[in-house]
């Protein structure tokens, strides 16, 4: 099972990392406490939109552009898990995607390769 929760923390955890700021600095100036951030970015808590929104103006990220990286990030994931249970997979998934390629084994951990300078998605189908 894909959880939405998971993959805007992993998108928050690399907009923090892309920006070399640490947790304690984001969590200072989005108001939230370092744990509660924490928890949000390992995809243990449910962030609600005010949150997210303190935390995007912490980070000086568009919830926009947030929004989208969590997006793609779930139809990639879609994608692999469509692939580890061997059904076709519906195209296109997003023209920003453009080709993709799908390739893996065990077949319950797949790798996803967008074109272009996007870094590869490993993901493991629940």
């Amino acid at each position: 099972m894909i959880l939405l929760r998971r993959l805007l923390g992993d998108v928050l955890r690399r907009q923090r990392q892309r920006q070399g700021r640490t947790l304690r600095e984001v969590s200072s100036s989005a108001r939230v406490s370092l744990g509660y951030l924490s928890e949000v970015e390992r995809g243990q808590k449910e962030a609600s939109s005010e949150l997210l929104s303190a935390i995007c103006d912490a980070l000086d990220v568009r919830m926009s552009e947030l929004m989208r990286e969590v997006s793609d990030e779930l139809a990639l994931a879609e994608l692999a898990q469509s692939a580890a249970a061997t059904e076709p997979v519906p195209a296109p998934v997003r023209p920003m995607l453009g080709s993709v390629s799908v390739t893996g084994v065990p077949p319950e951990r797949v790798t996803i390769k967008a074109p272009a300078a996007a870094e590869a998605v490993d993901v493991v189908a629940a």
